[in-house]
């Protein structure tokens, strides 16, 4: 493995998500309608990548590698651009089809990409975790994120 990679990697994250935590300041702390302000959840995401990446870090500190093995690495391309592509849709298509659905659909697609062995288990797992981050977000939180379309008839 290649550890030098993650070690750039990861404090290129922690960056990105300091960026996030600074930025999401500046974001008015309340929104029409809503008692979780829209400030939180950019706020909350770079605070998770900043520990995560320093976890990446830390762990790429204990590992040796030697250079055969750095040598003898594959990497697999094909998946990150897969992964970048179904990003670049969940966004475009999150309003028109909703949270719950957009989610769903990435997460699965994400999940298999990435070697999921059961597509039952996939789907079970995109599913519970888009509908119960949608319920916990909108009807516990009282925040704000996009429905059903309308054409559903829900």
């Amino acid at each position: 493995m290649n550890f030098t990679f993650d070690r750039v990697g990861s404090i290129l994250f922690a960056l990105i998500g300091a960026l996030f935590v600074v930025e999401s300041r500046s974001i008015s702390a309340s929104a029409y309608g809503s008692e979780v302000g829209p400030n939180i959840f950019p706020f909350g995401l770079g605070i998770i990548l900043i520990l995560i990446s320093l976890r990446l870090f830390w762990e790429s500190l204990k590992q040796k590698t030697s250079r055969a093995a750095a040598a003898g690495e594959r990497r697999n391309y094909r998946r990150f651009i897969l992964i970048l592509l179904a990003t670049v849709l969940y966004v475009c298509l999150l309003e028109p089809l909703g949270y719950v659905i957009a989610t769903f659909l990435f997460l699965a697609f994400a999940f298999r990409v990435m070697g999921s062995s059961s597509i039952a288990k996939t789907l079970v797992v995109a599913l519970a975790f888009s509908a119960s981050v949608y319920y916990v977000y909108v009807y516990l939180l009282k925040g704000t994120l996009p429905e059903f379309p309308a054409w559903l008839g829900l």
